[in-house]
């Protein structure tokens, strides 16, 4: 793998006599894998001159992948001036953030507007395809990719690339989630221990450290790291070297050149086998095959690439606080990120309120009437469910040390003061990151007509019966599947009638595949669900039961109203005939005979 840098200033382009050895250019690497394959980390003015350099080296035409970490102006005002986009016959694959309202092309187009420049993102001649990506995984030619998102008041991507066995990790712009993290293991966040995860054993980091740890105190919360809090997540992540890049635009040469030195003897210090420099524009790196790097792009991993559009219709949060500015804040966020927000002002209501709604983030203001957040979270944690045990809290606090031992109930810690900009991009990271486990299905139409007329059958909650256990006990011998059932999605789970090889009687609803098929105009059948990016990583089927194959036929009443399924499930893949899907849907039918007599 080739590593040659375009750009590695920060914030803003810095050309000049005191910029010459490392370069004025803003952020702009290219990587090339053995066997040709390009790409591109991030869009600086850097790519300018990396545009001239491809259309001066090709004869042909130029196929490449772009990655872009986010879109501050600093990470894509490159595009406009990048010459190959000008020339026919060129393809480029431009990866960057999912946001939950813009799309890619859109946010790019913006810099391109009339107002600001004088061509459109339209004059561009050559293929471009654009992809609203997320925390996942996915492969660009020979080249496997996980992203990860990064803590910086915009959302932003990582990217972790292994190819010919080495590994480069590009991370810029992140700062430590901890704001008291040190050298030493202990103390440091779980956010902050996944993060030197995805660091780990790598042949090269590229990272931001723009300020030094002297500096760092007056810039929390903008978003870059100090370079001694680099070097101690790359010591702890075992990488071989460590390449510190955006420079912040004061900074000169020679001051970098001294960071650097420094860098270097606090790496030697810590004991750390770790190659420290400074990232030069112009500089190329070629890193030879290594036998460290175990990949960490797991096939079973979510997709980078999903398509999670349905999935970001409808999302609730819900925050625990007494204090008004704080609410006024979240709710401001919310409505930006197309979610509703619930406010529950005492323990007693939050945990109410999550039991029955099940929001997909729940939000803890350190002090909350009736209790202290880690209380409530611990009290909500051992509640029992699969939900209490898989949501995701956020806890905010005033101060880091008292939240040091609520690592086990809380996943995420925002501390005060922070910026508006930087807890929207927080909420908005595990939105996103909770949408990716899977696709929860969106309601039906007729959602509230149709929950009017399950709740007139007066069937939840009975006891079982054999009219409806016959069936299922039929299909389970029929179909040679140890699961089948008769399976009824109320507001806000899927109870079941009838449960053939099953324990439990019910489960939420935003895992139900149930609630899916709903949907289906004859029979939903997912004959892989690990193939599938609507149920991939679906606690069904990561977890028990293990399902990997699901066929339902959806259950009418007289009124046309869909109230469940009459559903087969196996632990492993398979797929049904002609004849085997008629035969389900007869069974099917016959369970809402049962239905209509009620």
């Amino acid at each position: 793998m080739q590593v040659r840098f375009w750009g590695t200033r920060g914030s803003i382009a810095k050309p000049g006599s005191g910029t010459v050895r490392y370069g004025g250019n803003t952020s702009c690497v290219e990587v090339r894998s053995a066997s040709g394959t390009l790409v591109i980390l991030d869009c600086g003015t850097g790519l300018q001159n990396l545009g001239e350099a491809l259309m001066k080296d090709s004869a042909g035409p130029i196929i490449g992948h772009i990655l872009i970490t986010h879109t501050h102006w600093d990470h894509i005002q490159g595009i406009p001036f990048f010459g190959p986009f000008f020339k026919p016959g060129n393809e480029w694959d431009i990866y960057a953030p999912r946001g939950l309202n813009q799309s890619l092309k859109n946010v790019l187009a913006g810099q391109m507007e009339y107002t600001y420049f004088p061509i459109t993102l339209e004059s561009f001649v050559s293929t471009i395809r654009y992809h609203d990506i997320l925390e996942g995984v996915f492969e660009v030619s020979d080249i496997k990719i996980r992203s990860q998102y990064l803590n910086h008041p915009a959302l932003t991507l990582g990217y972790r690339l292994e190819v010919d066995g080495a590994a480069v990790v590009y991370a810029c712009d992140h700062e430590p989630y901890s704001r008291q993290f040190g050298a030493g293991v202990a103390g440091i966040s779980e956010q902050d221990r996944h993060h030197i995860d995805f660091l780990g054993n790598a042949d090269l980091v590229i990272h931001d450290a723009q300020y030094t740890a002297e500096e760092y105190p007056s810039k929390v919360g903008w978003g870059h790291s100090s370079i001694e809090r680099v070097v101690d997540m790359c010591r702890l992540a075992n990488a071989k070297r460590l390449a510190f890049t955006h420079h912040d635009p004061l900074r000169h040469d020679d001051s970098i050149t001294e960071i650097e030195r420094a860098a270097s003897g606090y790496a030697a210090a810590s004991n750390a086998s770790l190659d420290v420099f400074a990232a030069q524009e112009g500089t190329s790196i070629e890193i030879a095959y290594s036998d460290r790097v175990s990949s960490s792009t797991d096939n079973s991993a979510f997709s980078a690439v999903t398509p999670i559009i349905p999935a970001l219709l409808d999302h609730d949060v819900l925050l625990g606080s007494v204090d008004s500015v704080l609410v006024n804040l979240i709710s401001e966020i919310c409505e930006t990120e197309d979610a509703r927000i619930v406010v529950a002002e005492n323990a007693k209501e939050v945990l109410q309120v999550a039991a029955a709604k099940q929001p997909s983030l729940i939000i803890l203001d350190e002090q909350l009437e009736e209790g202290f957040c880690l209380d409530v979270a611990q009290r909500f944690r051992t509640i029992g469910s699969a939900y209490s045990a898989e949501a995701t809290i956020i806890a905010i606090a005033d101060d880091e040390n008292e939240l040091t031992s609520a690592a086990e109930f809380v996943d995420d810690i925002l501390l005060k003061p922070f910026s508006t900009e930087y807890a929207r991009t927080r909420v908005r990271a595990w939105l996103l990151r909770n949408t990716c486990r899977w696709i929860r299905s969106p309601l039906p139409h007729d959602e509230d007509s149709r929950l009017e007329s399950l709740h007139r059958l007066n069937i939840l909650d009975t006891e079982p019966e054999d009219r409806f256990d016959r069936y299922t006990r039929l299909a389970a011998n029929l179909f040679n599947v140890p699961i089948a059932l008769v399976s009824l999605v109320d507001r806000d789970r899927q109870w079941f009638k009838s449960r053939h090889g099953l324990a439990v009687d019910e489960t939420t609803r935003e895992v139900s595949f149930c609630a899916h098929a709903l949907h289906e105009e004859n029979m939903l059948v997912v004959n892989d669900a690990l193939a599938d990016p609507r149920f991939a990583d679906n606690p069904l089927v990561t977890n028990d039961p293990r399902v990997r194959f699901y066929a339902g036929y959806p259950l009418a009443l007289p009124d046309n109203s869909r109230v469940g399924t009459f559903c087969v499930i196996d632990v492993r893949p398979r797929e049904l005939n002609e004849q085997q899907i008629g035969m389900l849907r007869d069974l099917g039918q016959m369970v809402e005979l049962e239905l209509s007599t009620l």
